[in-house]
């Protein structure tokens, strides 16, 4: 697996990605709207920052409820979503996702339950 994504909630996906612009050099790789969610990713050399700031009620306007803006999750990159969900089931990780499912750029994802992961929402994406 590599590293994909640091996914950051934020009420105000625009005015961040101009703060990592200038801050971290990075631009905008690519942006959608998703679910309830406005989607930016910006762009780095070995990764992405993943912007999400919701457009109404669901998940991420939750989080940002409960816990306030910053990370959300930590995103990694695999080859086989299926045999990585497999793997993460055979050695006791709970899963929130059963099955892969579409996420933005129409990557398949699925993520694990931070309580089997030290605390961090991990999120597995398959391009």
């Amino acid at each position: 697996m590599r590293f994909d994504h640091a996914g950051v909630a934020t009420n105000d996906a625009e005015g961040l990605a101009f703060l990592y612009e200038d801050v971290f050099g990075c631009e905008i790789a690519h942006e959608e709207r998703f679910n309830e969610l406005h989607v930016m990713f910006l762009e780095l050399e070995n990764g992405y920052f993943e912007l999400l700031e919701p457009q109404g009620e669901g998940t991420i306007s939750r989080y940002l409820e409960n816990h306030g803006a910053g990370l959300h999750h930590i995103a990694l990159e695999t080859d086989d979503i299926e045999s990585s969900l497999e793997q993460a089931t055979d050695v006791g990780v709970e899963l929130i996702d059963e099955e892969p499912r579409r996420g933005a750029w129409g990557h398949q994802v699925a993520f694990l339950h931070p309580e089997s992961t030290g605390g961090v929402l991990v999120e597995l994406v398959e391009h």
